[in-house]
């Protein structure tokens, strides 16, 4: 027997849907706070910034960036995580959120408890580079690895951080064996190479691009799975000869888990202007970034769950084990 409403419980659902929809179009009506768990200058901070200045511009509010690094990112992302879940907070995360779950035994958060997504933003690969002219190409690299065993050190920001995951999926796949050095932010670690203490970096793209094309360091490969555009010469990983060595290094944006549905709806409707924005486009790609494909934020919070899933399984066969 089909029930009906009552006037009462249709009156209840026609009251929330009004107040809903009202919170939403009032909302912002103060500063909101962009956290950032890396350091500034670095890609993820290069994108946030980017996408809180267009914020601002639609929104009439301050979208003020906060740069939260340190362990891995997962300060900055703890600190989002715990933030009051009323729209006032926003998290640029990258593709380190899916990792660290992995790594780290005593998070103070869960990533799909207290987090909600709302969109993947950027696709900013890795790229593998070393100090300036010490290394032909990436062949040449890999053949000196090798000779060297567990002699070669690399950067990576914090235990369990995506470089570190990119690092040992490309030391599988090429046969060598490296030792990792940790640093608190992609500058640190970008000036290590420049001063050529640390053999090797796999770095976001839009971090290290102005050093590439200044020949400051030199680019031997790219994780993504086709080249990129503003990088023609640099070859992928796979296409060097390196099966199984590709790693996406995304952007994405996402709030505390219990922020209303109608914010979260908000923001993901503006972010989905601002990935259409040719002008956004085109600065994204000037810094080694790729516009990923729309996600709507329920399609985001399966993504993330399972490249978790995919990080566990590279690191039980890396042996990266959680600490």
């Amino acid at each position: 027997m089909m029930m009906q409403a009552t006037p009462l419980a249709a009156f209840g659902f026609f009251l929330f849907a009004t107040c809903n929809a009202a919170f939403a179009q009032s909302w912002p009506t103060k500063s909101v706070k962009v956290i950032v768990p890396n350091t500034a200058g670095s890609g993820v901070d290069i994108v946030g910034r980017a996408v809180a200045q267009r914020f601002q511009e639609a929104f009439g509010q301050p979208f003020v960036v906060e740069n939260r690094p340190g362990a891995g990112t997962t300060t900055g992302i703890a600190a989002a995580a715990s933030s009051s879940p009323d729209g006032y907070t926003i998290l640029f995360a990258t593709a380190a959120m899916t990792t660290t779950p992995v790594t780290m035994a005593r998070l103070s958060y869960d990533v799909g408890r207290d987090l909600a997504g709302i969109a993947p933003i950027v696709n900013t690969p890795l790229i593998l580079v070393t100090p300036a002219g010490r290394y032909r190409d990436v062949g040449d690299f890999v053949t000196k690895a090798k000779a060297a065993p567990g002699a070669f050190n690399y950067a990576v920001i914090g235990y369990g951080a995506a470089a570190h995951f990119a690092s040992e999926r490309f030391a599988m796949a090429a046969g060598y064996k490296a030792q990792m050095v940790s640093f608190r932010g992609t500058n640190e670690a970008l000036t290590e190479i420049l001063a050529g203490r640390m053999e090797f970096f796999f770095t976001p793209a839009t971090a290290a691009q102005e050093l590439i094309r200044d020949k400051q360091v030199d680019a031997l490969a790219a994780t993504s799975r086709k080249r990129l555009s503003d990088m023609p010469a640099v070859p992928t990983t796979e296409e060097a000869g390196y099966k199984d060595s590709d790693f996406d290094f995304w952007v994405g944006l996402l709030v505390p888990r219990q922020t209303p549905r109608p914010i979260i709806e908000t923001l993901h409707a503006q972010t989905m202007k601002i990935m259409q924005l040719k002008e956004f486009r085109e600065q994204m790609a000037k810094t080694g970034g790729e516009v990923m494909d729309a996600l709507t934020p329920a399609q985001f919070d399966d993504f993330v769950k399972n490249e978790i899933e995919r990080n566990r399984a590279i690191a039980k066969a890396a042996g990266i084990e959680a600490k």
